[in-house]
């Protein structure tokens, strides 16, 4: 029997993992390696943090922190992030056994294809955004990197095919597109909806692209219609980051960093909206309709490869906040039609983990059997 038959060896690489930081790349990375664990292969997960190297299991993967060295002269001069750690993880690379490297960030996957030199084997490269020229060109050596990264990997792959015609844009490449995958059994029905309408935004409170300020201002128009509305944001992680989180009547904070506490958000909101600009996918949105939520987005990047039916939500185009509050006033009213929890779930189906799954396992038994 084949190692492409067999049980597979996975690194999976990304810089960060929780309960440092659970966003798009951190969560896609434990729905892909809990898919894998389910189907009898064996990934690992090689990251970093600013402690001391570490070893552990967690909920069945084996998850290597290897120290992460302070960055601040790097970020000074601004250099692409997250590259202190980067020959800690190929150090972890060499003195493994895996079959495959499987980098979700451009500079794990430096060590990635460096690895894959030295062994000869294959090595997935999955960008987790859009690449663009502004982005390109904001931060010294990123388009060196990229282009290294990518001439050394075995395949590349895109979330959207949004994503992927960027990569032929401004990259010259054509990456095989695999949407992210939501655990359809973790973010579920369950709880009743909200007493009172409740819009929930799992964005990043920080981040100016996720454009959280506009949902505010918009949730400010809804209030004149839905008086007694709901507007659910995440917590940020530092003092001083709720201190200056947007504040307001019927805002509130919680913690949707915790998985539990997301979907619990997810279940009991008339709809969740994600504003932003730039997104290469938008796992919120399919992860909120998998508990049954229709969803605002921006008709922007991936976003409207996910809301492509007037039964799940709505996209709203541009930088008005009276035209996303008039998107969210109309999703507020499809959440009470019967059939919209169905419809949620029907299309969350669509971008389900066995599916992300079963796509990279086509892939990664490709590469082996070439």
């Amino acid at each position: 029997m084949s190692r492409a038959e067999a049980g597979l060896r996975v690194a999976l690489l990304n810089p960060c993992y929780w309960p440092e930081v659970r966003r798009g790349s951190e969560r896609f990375a434990r729905e892909l390696a809990d898919g894998l664990i389910a189907r009898g292969h064996s990934p690992r997960l090689i990251t970093s943090h600013r402690g001391l190297p570490s070893r552990t299991v967690e909920d069945g993967l084996e998850v290597l922190r290897v120290w992460r060295p302070p960055d601040g002269r790097l970020r000074h001069r601004v250099y692409e992030d997250h590259l202190t750690h980067v020959p800690f993880s190929y150090a972890a690379l060499r003195a493994g056994h895996d079959d495959i490297a499987h980098a979700l960030y451009p500079t794990d996957g430096l060590a990635a294809v460096r690895w894959g030199g030295r062994t000869g084997r294959p090595v997935v490269f999955s960008h987790m955004g859009i690449p663009h020229r502004q982005g390109l060109a904001s931060r010294r050596r990123r388009v060196e990197i990229l282009q290294r990264v990518i001439a050394g990997s075995s395949a590349v792959v895109a979330l959207s095919r949004h994503s992927a015609a960027a990569f032929e844009r401004w990259l010259g490449v054509t990456p095989r597109v695999i949407a992210a995958g939501v655990d359809l059994d973790a973010f579920r029905p369950g709880e009743p909806r909200a007493e009172h309408p409740t819009i929930v935004c799992a964005a990043a409170i920080d981040r100016p692209r996720k454009r959280v300020g506009l949902l505010v201002e918009a949730f400010a128009i809804v209030r004149r219609d839905r008086p007694d509305a709901r507007l659910v944001l995440s917590r940020p992680s530092s003092a001083a980051g709720v201190a200056a989180a947007p504040a307001g009547e019927g805002i509130v904070l919680a913690d949707l960093d915790d998985r539990a506490e997301l979907r619990r958000a997810y279940a009991t909101a008339w709809v969740t909206a994600l504003p932003s600009r730039d997104e290469a996918f938008g796992l919120v949105l399919t992860e909120s309709l998998a508990c049954g939520t229709p969803v605002v987005g921006s008709n922007d990047g991936g976003i409207p490869e996910i809301v492509d039916r007037p039964e799940i939500g709505r996209l709203f185009d541009g930088d008005d906040p009276a035209v996303l509050a008039g998107a969210l006033l109309e999703v507020l009213d499809l959440a009470g039609d019967p059939g919209t929890v169905g419809a949620c779930r029907a299309r969350a189906g669509d971008f389900s983990t066995d599916r992300c799954t079963d796509a990279y396992l086509a892939l990664y038994r490709e590469l082996l059997d070439r």
